[in-house]
């Protein structure tokens, strides 16, 4: 992903028209609903098998993943034009790339719908400035058609897309401190203009113990991608350390986010993962990390479909608000955040110095 310091450290401080067009109610309180808490996690860190490692000059930043049939699908973190990865699912070999001339600004994440076409989640940002963020659209053959969004609240980061089984997306913003918002087109989306989204809910997500990712305790609240299984009936989002599945017993992910109780599942310790998929029987869990060679892990889950119980939260449905008020945060864990936020700031102005990234 691409860092910002400067914001993080405020934060601490048609053809490929999909048929979801048509009008759909969603759940009424949308954005506030009761405590979903998530449940105990189904392992221990590191649990997952390795599959493969993608050890291809080309691919340094996975940071999506899709799994099809043998093959799997990843994308380069950022990059100067489309391009998607085909490998294969057993060895992590490269076999092809499908790419177009489109020049994005931060892809973060990937999905592809039931009619083949690959979505690629154009959604970072991290100095938030940006005015528009962009979903664009590619064809195994290489077709690409893109497709602008504006946030009703101003900008903000994201690493994770949504895509339900109608072709709806769903984009997950990524917050230091915990509070994602969850969005979607509020119309039918144009390649011609910016089309507004709305708000459906808000998640919190609160420290789970898990080791890895590259910045402490920091790394267990920020989203950094998302999936949802062949079916349409379980929704994953992960962060540098945990997964948290819902079920969508109905397909409907607007409804499953803002009731719903997710199940946490502790993911092997990476150094920077941020892609997430299902496996095609939709009984797993893979997972890529950032960096070469970059570990692809299975991760099962078996037949998870409602959480236990849980004395402190892990993830919740609810309206951002202050994590020092929430339920668990002491004063030794308000320090321990503040002090992995800071490291966020701080290994973020890092990478932020090197780059150029046009506006």
């Amino acid at each position: 992903m691409r860092r910002g310091w400067v914001v993080l450290g405020l934060t601490a401080g048609a053809m490929l028209l999909p048929p979801w067009m048509s009008a759909r109610a969603e759940p009424s309180g949308s954005g506030a609903s009761a405590g979903a808490s998530a449940g105990r996690p189904t392992g221990t860190a590191g649990r997952g098998e390795l599959r493969c490692s993608i050890d291809d000059p080309r691919i340094t930043e996975s940071s999506g993943l899709v799994a099809v049939g043998d093959r799997l699908y990843t994308v380069n973190d950022g990059g100067s034009r489309l391009q998607v990865f085909v490998l294969d699912g057993s060895s992590c070999r490269v076999v092809r790339a499908v790419t177009a001339g489109i020049d994005p600004y931060d892809v973060e994440d990937l999905a592809r719908s039931a009619d083949g076409t690959l979505w690629l989640a154009d959604l970072g940002d991290n100095d938030r400035q940006r005015r528009t963020v962009a979903i664009e659209l590619l064809t195994e053959g290489g077709t690409a058609r893109l497709f602008r969004f504006g946030y009703p609240d101003g900008p903000h980061d994201a690493e994770a897309l949504l895509l339900d089984r109608a072709g709806r997306p769903f984009i997950v913003t990524k917050e230091p401190l915990g509070n994602s918002g969850v969005y979607t087109p509020a119309g039918t989306p144009s390649t011609s203009r910016p089309t507004p989204l709305r708000r459906v809910t808000a998640l919190h997500f609160t420290p789970s113990g898990t080791p890895g990712g590259p910045v402490g305790v920091a790394g267990q609240l920020m989203v950094t991608g998302g999936a949802v299984s062949p079916d349409g009936t379980r929704i994953v989002l992960r962060t540098y350390t945990d997964a948290y599945l819902w079920q969508a017993a109905d397909g409907d992910v607007a409804a499953a986010l803002s009731a719903g109780k997710p199940v946490r599942i502790p993911l092997p310790a990476t150094r920077q993962g941020e892609a997430i998929a299902f496996s095609p029987d939709g009984r797993s869990l893979l997972t890529s990390t950032e960096g070469r060679p970059a570990a692809v892990h299975a991760v099962p889950f078996g037949g998870l479909v409602a959480p236990a119980t849980s004395r402190t939260p892990d993830a919740t449905a609810r309206p951002p608000s202050d994590p020092a008020k929430q339920k668990g945060f002491d004063v030794f864990g308000k320090l321990v955040l503040a002090l992995g936020v800071a490291a966020v700031i701080v290994w973020g102005g890092g990478k932020a110095a090197s780059m150029t990234r046009r506006g």
